[in-house]
């Protein structure tokens, strides 16, 4: 969670970014879950904007938070950390995909530079 939120200070934008922190979330994926732009989203955090109520059910339902608590900060807040780490699958799921479509791209690319090499050696 961001260091300087406080339950007694924290603005909606805080408690959208330290819910989004606490599933370990950048604000490109989160965005990229609800739809909307990355930018979009970091106005929110900034409080420079609001979403409209069809994303602010999203955003609830993606950060697992109570939509009272994400409006208000009353109630039921962010996930709490658990040994330093909350598990979500999703967030899992995510960056395992990265980590693959990564893994192709390299491969493509060393595929190439090999072929270039092989074409340089023999002509």
């Amino acid at each position: 969670m961001t260091e300087d939120y406080s339950d007694d200070f924290a603005t909606f934008g805080d408690r959208i970014a330290s819910a989004r922190e606490a599933l370990g979330l950048t604000q490109l994926q989160l965005s990229r879950r609800i739809g909307v732009q990355e930018e979009t989203l970091a106005a929110w955090e900034a409080d420079r904007s609001e979403p409209r109520a069809n994303k602010l059910q999203m955003l609830a339902g993606v950060l697992n938070i109570s939509l009272v608590w994400l409006m208000s900060g009353e109630g039921e807040g962010a996930p709490t950390e658990v040994e330093g780490e909350v598990v979500d699958a999703e967030v899992l799921l995510s960056e395992l995909r990265g980590i693959r479509a990564e893994q192709t791209r390299l491969a493509e690319r060393a595929m190439r530079l090999e072929k270039r090499l092989r074409a340089y050696l023999i002509g």
